[in-house]
């Protein structure tokens, strides 16, 4: 194996890691909000979605102030409200991925009890999620894309000469 090789995969093994540490503490919030809401229903049919659409919300502004100042930090943008946007609808597809398991689970198959649905949106919904939200991030949001866009702290000196 080529040792640019070897670097590209250690990067990427460590960009893995931050970013499942800092999905960790997504899901954290993710699961406690859940849980909390799924404790105090409201009378609503779709109360069980309604709640992890809003578990989810938060976890996303946790991901992404995490996945921007450490995972991805060197591959941010100056134009963060457009890194916000682009990281949203990311967050967003892999969220959907979460939300079908549980529709499924829930409606379809009529596994409706607490334990069913964290399986199904916290279990299964989140390692499917996960895979789709890296890639988008990795590859989209926090793409490589030259020095013109992203965040740079380049720090400058200048030596006079000496007489």
């Amino acid at each position: 194996m080529s040792e640019l090789r070897r670097t590209r995969l250690g990067g990427l093994a460590e960009q893995i890691v931050k970013f499942a540490a800092v999905g960790g503490v997504g899901l954290i919030v993710d699961v406690a909000v859940f849980n909390l809401l799924l404790l105090h229903p409201i009378p609503v049919a779709a109360w069980p979605m309604v709640a992890k659409v809003v578990s989810t919300a938060l976890a996303i502004v946790v991901n992404w102030v995490g996945n921007r100042l450490w995972t991805f930090r060197d591959r941010r943008r100056a134009d963060a409200a457009r890194e916000a946007v682009e990281f949203l609808i990311a967050s967003l597809i892999g969220s959907g991925v979460s939300l079908l398991c549980l529709g499924v689970s829930h409606y379809l198959l009529n596994l409706t009890t607490t334990v069913d649905d964290n399986v199904s949106a916290n279990v299964i919904g989140l390692l499917a999620g996960s895979a789709v939200r890296f890639a988008a991030y990795r590859w989209w949001v926090f793409a490589e894309r030259g020095d013109q866009t992203r965040e740079a702290v380049k720090v400058t000196t200048t030596v006079a000469p000496t007489p």
